[in-house]
């Protein structure tokens, strides 16, 4: 009885004359010549053609920061204020730093002051 499906794919007469017939039976024979090589070369030029567009986007970032160098010589931030990382954290919370109390805190009864004692 022969099987239910056939091992071999059916193809026409034409086929075995159309160039995809004839790279698969060499690709069969000779994988790393028609299958790897043309794989890496494609590796290769993609890299050659993508140098210039990631030289054009380093040579932007480059502008950029040349651009604020330039505007720090040119000394246009002369007139700000210098900031005082601490004094703007608060008063940004809007806690006024000059007048402030220190307040003590009930504790619980049992509970530590905060002070821990050693046991020498």
């Amino acid at each position: 009885m022969p099987p239910t499906f056939p091992t071999k794919k059916f193809r026409p007469s034409s086929y075995q004359t159309t160039l995809s017939a004839w790279y698969r039976s060499s690709t069969t024979r000779s994988p790393f010549l028609f299958f790897g090589l043309p794989f890496m070369l494609t590796i290769v030029a993609g890299s050659f053609f993508l140098v210039p567009a990631t030289a054009l986007r380093y040579e932007h970032h480059d502008r950029r920061t040349q651009q604020v160098g330039e505007e720090e010589r040119l000394g246009l931030g002369r007139g700000r204020r210098k900031v005082d990382v601490g004094e703007e954290y608060w008063r940004l919370m809007g806690k006024d730093i000059d007048n402030w109390e220190n307040k003590r805190v009930k504790r619980l009864k049992g509970e530590q002051d905060g002070v821990f004692e050693s046991g020498e």
